[in-house]
């Protein structure tokens, strides 16, 4: 149970960051932005892990956590523009 709090905040955190970041207005509601920033951890991470070679899911670092921003920003430019 503690386990999914954890990533829904870290969802919303990273979601909301993503969507500061981005230029322009981006209209979604806490769901869509809880999502975002889920979906943008999981393509920092998968990108970390297909580089390095490494297991996915190693643990926190804040180099992780700006990755997990960057890629939360992507998904926001790709769903505006595809």
């Amino acid at each position: 149970m503690l386990n999914i709090l954890s990533i829904l905040v870290t969802g919303l955190v990273v979601g909301a960051l993503a969507r500061f970041v981005y230029p322009g207005a981006v209209e979604m509601g806490l769901l869509k932005t809880i999502l975002l920033g889920i979906g943008g951890s999981l393509v920092a991470g998968l990108f970390a892990s297909w580089r390095d070679k490494s297991t996915f899911g190693d643990g926190v670092s804040r180099a992780g956590c700006l990755a997990s921003v960057i890629g939360a920003v992507v998904l926001i430019f790709l769903g505006r523009h595809l």
